[in-house]
């Protein structure tokens, strides 16, 4: 009987998962750096199946070299979500070429005691800087689209996970290989391929599709102040309130399918912390929320007045994918758009589904 390495096994669902996010038409670019972490990882289950199955030592010569690039897959795929990768300059690039040099040199040189440690450090770091981007919330993805700020957000947390079980688990490894003579070093990392392609796997629900579940908000300020400052903070926060719903109402900037916090602060002449601290605290709701309000509401009357395809009110009012118009219209209404508009046309539920844009707190 021929046999099969379990990780063997591994590779075609990876390779069955990297065809299907190709192929799959979501409405926005492919993301690159995530596409190639599923080859490198279909790659790494074969190199595993070779050393622990056939016992062929070279492919366990090559396995610390890919091992230290994928983190860099994982941060630049993370960073996709939120529109921050597009056209940065070679320089910018550089840094994340370290750390596969410096696990060649460790190679060339033969220092193997330091391969193991090398690697766990690079996962940690790469995990770290990607939860440096998100730990303040959504809001704090400025150059992601507001439509998918929440979606965004999820996804990079989800890849610092990712990043941080897998150095835990080369550290049990490593473990296994000094006090154990790695006598289940081939069944833990046949274990870590089965978790990759399971985490894989849930990453692209994550990233392909926006899941109804709350976005991390910033809380408003718990210091006790005196009341003169409470007093300038109100005033401050009523006077951008007025100048972003002025943006709305009158100039209907929640159209623009690229709204960003960044560009939103520009057009306001507004910090962009300001914006949203200012709107988290009168609403209670994080930009993208306040912003995809305006957007529903519109999308609302459309739908009453017009008979146009929901696709197109969908792109006109400022959304871009399905999905999230779906998640947002279901969150302000209750229902999706068809519902919505069968409803209103049959004169059930006028005043119950009718929406309402979420205004400032008194």
């Amino acid at each position: 009987m021929i046999f099969v390495p379990l990780s063997f096994v591994v590779t075609l669902p990876l390779l069955v998962l990297f065809v299907f996010m190709v192929r799959t038409n979501d409405e926005r670019p492919r993301n690159w750096p995530f596409l190639l972490l599923i080859l490198l990882a279909a790659f790494q289950s074969i190199l595993m199946g070779l050393r622990f199955g056939y016992h062929l030592q070279w492919a366990g010569l090559v396995t610390p070299l890919f091992a230290s690039i994928m983190p860099v897959f994982v941060y630049r795929g993370a960073l996709h979500f939120t529109g921050s990768v597009q056209k940065q300059s070679l320089g910018a690039l550089m840094p994340h070429a370290l750390s596969p040099v410096i696990m060649l040199v460790l190679l060339v040189v033969r220092l193997p005691q330091f391969i193991d440690g090398t690697i766990i450090l690079i996962f940690i770091i790469y995990a770290l800087l990607i939860l440096h981007r998100v730990w303040r919330g959504p809001d704090e993805l400025r150059l992601a689209s507001l439509e998918s700020a929440g979606s965004a957000h999820r996804a990079l947390l989800y890849s610092a996970f990712v990043l941080i079980f897998s150095a835990s688990l080369d550290t049990l490894i490593s473990i296994n290989a000094i006090f154990y003579d790695a006598q289940w070093m081939a069944l833990a990392a046949t274990m870590g391929s089965i978790s990759t392609l399971l985490f894989l796997s849930i990453a692209v629900a994550v990233a392909s599709r926006s899941r109804a579940s709350p976005d991390s908000l910033r809380g408003s300020d718990t210091a006790s102040q005196a009341d003169e400052n409470a007093s300038f903070q109100d005033e401050e926060d009523a006077k951008t309130m007025a100048a972003i719903e002025m943006l709305m109402t009158e100039k209907q900037i929640y159209r623009d399918l690229d709204l960003n916090l960044d560009r939103l602060a520009r057009k306001a002449v507004i910090p962009s912390r300001q914006i949203s601290a200012a709107i988290n605290r009168r609403t209670g709701m994080n930009v993208s929320q306040y912003v995809n309000d305006f957007r529903i509401a519109e999308a609302c009357e459309r739908l009453l007045a017009d008979t146009v395809p929901v696709t197109t009110i969908m792109l006109d009012v400022g959304f871009q994918t399905k999905s999230n118009f779906n998640r947002e219209f279901r969150r302000v209404t209750g229902m999706t758009p068809l519902q919505w508009r069968k409803a209103q046309t049959e004169g059930s539920q006028t005043d119950e589904a009718s929406p309402s844009i979420r205004t400032e707190k008194d």
